[in-house]
């Protein structure tokens, strides 16, 4: 055991974390030149085209060192703040963290709260200053930035570019110097961490997990210790670039278990796996995940709802921060309310669903929930539009805010400034890191960080700017129900929960975005913003008009009047029995109001 060492690499999104995973591989010849590419850990088509990390993916390396060989468990993790949970499980289950910091940016707002992460988990810290042999490279000053941040001494400090392979033998040398060996005791009861699973057709369910004391092998009868029921170890292994098969798999190991589980509901991401003979405790894993941002997610054919069920189960295997419950809609029938964790996540979920399960899915605007509390006393937990008591029987109603950290260079302070106050943020700290960058701490209402906040706060800052947030409770706010009428008829998809300040505004330009996007009709479309009874907005979508005067050449006027007071008598009651459909496109233009 003393020649274990799990690590795994954190930093912000682009700074090079899935390059050096693959030049510690390709060092240590995990990996043969032929099934070398890159990123090469991200085995999702999606990760590849957006070049981001998704899953956290571990992979066992050997590497001699000093005439001994050492097993590496390093565990690849994504960058960007809407996965930061699955950052937090890869921690959970390593000894060690390389903090990655890329030499032309810096450090940024997701190294900072990667960071704490990793220093709440007790976790050895390595840093590393990647990309230095680029152009723009500011060795010297990076180092002063990390030096400032974890209270290191500057000669502990890596240099290497992951790129070009310069630095890896150094950091491979760390890795077994600085990272300490797992504690733990090979003669107790098992206790093994799950940090994720994957559903595979064949096989049933794969579950991978962290060895914390004891020893697993094949064939025992284990045991979950949340929902004690037992199974037994059909194959237990490693994870080498594929799974290798083990008889056995000891303390301090990262390693897999199939035991022919085909239901998704019985594995849980943090449970802890024991013998049925000799049930170890449970081990404490990972805080409950806190979704941030709600949407509903509705098959497009009604009749397809209990495969989409399947989808979602197989789909919460893979990813544990996607929480999900029922829900039903007037207008798309039956479907799921589900938690995500921000906007990226969410457009991943849809993707994944549409890639990986061949579902077309519809999804409804996303909100966040509100805490309403009635005049008779009662506390209502707001999750959509519809769930919203009648204004005359609220008493008050209360809104999350997050704190938020802005890292950026000092130039823009001004334009972030001006982009937080318009969305009712308030200030709390502004402390220089260095001389140009700067670091901004505001109070935020999480209703308007939802929709677009990241995109403009990334094209106000020409992209230097980088966010990252944490939820601090629920405030006292003026928030009202807005609806959209088509021709008096509610859409109930269309609803939005929004503060009275900008409901406005906002019914306006979601009217004309609408104008734009229904198509015509033969009789006239009447598109109204309503709060309540009061409306806010209104356009007309004008009827598609047949000329059927062109029969009438010369002759009396009369005539041409009889024929269009006929057509304008049948577009009347097209109007009353007329139905508007509502495209998929104008959902998701919601979304994308400027």
């Amino acid at each position: 055991m003393k020649n274990i060492r799990n690590f795994c690499i954190i930093a912000h999104i682009d700074h090079g974390k899935s390059t050096l995973a693959d030049r510690l591989l390709e060092f240590t010849h995990t990996i043969s030149d032929r099934d070398m590419q890159a990123q090469v850990l991200d085995d999702m088509d999606l990760e590849r085209e957006k070049g981001i990390t998704i899953k956290s993916h571990a992979i066992q390396i050997t590497y001699p060192f000093k005439g001994e060989t050492y097993t590496l468990n390093l565990i690849d993790t994504p960058g960007h703040v809407d996965f930061s949970y699955e950052v937090s499980r890869a921690l959970a289950a390593c000894e060690g963290a390389l903090l990655l910091v890329d030499a032309s940016q810096g450090i940024q707002a997701q190294t900072i709260s990667n960071l704490y992460l990793a220093i709440d988990n007790n976790l050895e810290i390595i840093p590393v200053i990647n990309k230095i042999d680029m152009d723009g490279a500011m060795i010297e000053e990076v180092k002063d930035q990390i030096v400032e941040l974890i209270g290191c001494k500057p000669e502990t400090i890596l240099l290497a570019s992951a790129k070009s392979g310069i630095g890896i033998e150094g950091i491979l040398a760390a890795i077994i110097e600085r990272i300490p060996a797992p504690s733990g005791n090979v003669d107790a009861p098992l206790q093994a961490l799950i940090f994720d699973s994957v559903f595979n057709s064949f096989r049933g369910i794969i579950i991978y997990y962290r060895i914390m004391n004891g020893s697993l092998k094949k064939g025992d009868k284990i045991q979950f210790a949340s929902t004690r029921t037992d199974y037994f170890a059909d194959e237990v292994g490693v994870l080498k670039l594929t799974m290798t098969a083990k008889d056995e798999v000891k303390t301090g190991d990262v390693g897999y278990i199939i035991t022919g589980i085909k239901n998704a509901k019985e594995v849980k991401v943090g449970d802890t796996i024991t013998l049925a003979n000799n049930p170890a405790e449970m081990i404490k894993g990972f805080e409950e995940v806190k979704p941030m941002v709600f949407a509903g997610i509705f098959p497009v054919e009604t009749d397809a709802f209990e495969e989409l069920r399947d989808c979602m189960d197989k789909l919460q295997l893979n990813d544990a921060s996607l929480t999900f419950e029922l829900e039903t809609s007037q207008a798309l029938g039956f479907g799921f309310r589900c938690g995500f964790l921000g906007m990226l996540h969410m457009e991943i979920i849809q993707e994944r669903l549409e890639r990986e399960f061949n579902q077309t899915v519809i999804t409804t605007v996303p909100n966040v929930s509100f805490i309403a509390h009635t005049s008779k006393g009662d506390t209502i937990t707001v999750n959509n539009p519809t769930e919203m008591p009648d204004p005359t029987k609220l008493e008050s109603i209360e809104e999350p805010f997050i704190k938020a950290q802005i890292v950026t260079h000092a130039d823009y302070i001004g334009n972030i400034m001006t982009l937080c106050l318009g969305k009712r943020g308030i200030i709390i700290n502004q402390s220089y890191l260095t001389s140009t960058r700067v670091e901004l701490t505001f109070e935020l209402p999480l209703t308007e960080i939802v929709f677009d906040f990241y995109d403009k706060l990334k094209s106000s800052t020409r992209g230097y700017a980088s966010f990252d947030y944490h939820p601090i409770g629920y405030r006292e706010s003026d928030i009202v129900k807005m609806d959209i009428l088509l021709n008096s008829e509610k859409v109930d998809a269309l609803s939005a929960l929004i503060h009275r300040g900008r409901a406005q505004d906002f019914g306006r330009k979601l009217c004309e975005k609408l104008k734009e996007l229904l198509p015509r009709q033969q009789f006239q479309i009447v598109i109204q913003a309503a709060i309540g009874a009061k409306i806010v907005a209104r356009e007309n979508i004008s009827a598609m008009r047949k000329d059927v005067t062109a029969k009438c050449y010369g002759g009396d006027i009369s005539r041409k009047r009889k024929l269009l007071e006929k057509q304008k008598e049948g577009k009347k009651r097209m109007k009353q029995i007329g139905n508007v459909e509502v495209p998929q496109e104008a959902f998701l233009a919601v979304l994308k109001l400027d």
